[in-house]
């Protein structure tokens, strides 16, 4: 196992495999889908052959992308390749019992991602937590090894990037994100277009579902923690789709005054999903999760963990005020 492979090793075994199945994450954001979509068609306009699946499949919102029908949920059958590339995904169980399942007899793995809670659990592995989403790795791993890079790569890395920084709001953005964008616009993509389909293209049942969240805000902490929560009762009543949601803490990130905020859902089995996105450094929102089994960056983390919702609250919300600073 390499906990730090080049970019040369990784392009090695992408030169000399024929045939690869690329994974991401349950629940999948526009990163996962983006960065699949992304180095998929790089490989096939390679020659190769290749599957994308997901635990979940194609979230709606994302079904404009081009490319993005290739995305399958996992198959009854082995999925016989000659290697698993997994993306966006900080634990292997996060990628899904099925797809692991599905992958099962495949020996070589390459793990590629930006969370820095990722424990390496590819046989190749290239963790880059201050890249701020794997959609912009593989714009380094593409270019810098001189992989093709179709409309349908060009377009989804551009959608991976900008939905994992807010719109290249965030913190993490970076000069090299800039950049990127700049050579995806003269490589011919429609800035204007994509954004419109990402961003101003939304189903009436979510803007039910912010008017739903924002009566159980509450503010506490000194006006510095703002929560609210998703139940199951309101998933039902509002049909909703699990990327119905996506987004809508920076709502509440946005308040201001607040420095951490955090997304309480329940979910079919009786977990709860905790998002938490925080605005200053010395509140790790990575750390804290940790501490209840989750992960991901010190200013946007997660956690699944046992219910019901109102327990969960009180242990995190705890945690979270034990790490606020003094001033």
């Amino acid at each position: 196992m390499s906990e730090h492979s080049t970019f040369e090793e990784i392009g090695q075994w992408l030169e000399e495999a024929e045939s690869f199945a690329l994974l991401s994450h349950v629940r999948p954001d526009g990163d996962a889908i983006g960065s699949q979509i992304a180095l998929g068609f790089a490989l096939e306009a390679m020659g190769k052959k290749v599957r994308l699946i997901n635990e979940d499949g194609l979230p709606d919102n994302l079904a404009f992308m081009a490319g993005s029908d290739r995305i399958e949920t996992p198959p009854d059958t082995p999925v016989a390749v000659d290697v698993v590339i997994a993306l966006d995904t900080a634990t292997k169980p996060r990628l899904g019992d099925r797809t692991l399942a599905c992958v099962g007899g495949c020996k070589r793995w390459i793990n590629i991602d930006h969370h820095k809670s990722n424990p390496s659990y590819g046989d190749l592995n290239h963790i880059d937590d201050s890249s701020p989403a794997t959609g912009q790795i593989l714009y380094n791993l593409i270019t810098e090894l001189g992989l093709p890079l179709p409309a349908e790569s060009r377009d989804a890395i551009y959608v991976a990037v900008s939905t994992d920084t807010g719109s290249f709001q965030y913190s993490g953005t970076t000069a090299d994100t800039y950049e990127m964008a700049a050579d995806l616009t003269r490589r011919g993509l429609d800035v204007g277009g994509i954004n419109a389909l990402t961003y101003d293209n939304h189903p009436m049942r979510r803007v039910e579902l912010m008017r739903s969240l924002l009566n159980t805000l509450e503010v506490e902490g000194d006006g510095r923690i703002a929560h609210w929560e998703l139940t199951r009762d309101t998933v039902e009543r509002l049909q909703l789709k699990p990327e119905d949601s996506e987004g809508l803490i920076d709502i509440i990130r946005a308040i201001q005054g607040v420095i951490v905020a955090l997304f309480f859902e329940e979910l079919p089995d009786g977990k709860i999903r905790v998002s938490m996105r925080s605005k200053d450094r010395r509140v790790d929102a990575c750390k804290v999760c940790m501490q209840f089994g989750g992960g991901g960056h010190a200013l946007a983390a997660g956690i699944r963990m046992a219910g019901p919702i109102g327990d969960a609250r009180r242990k995190v919300l705890d945690a979270v005020i034990a790490e606020l600073p003094d001033s």
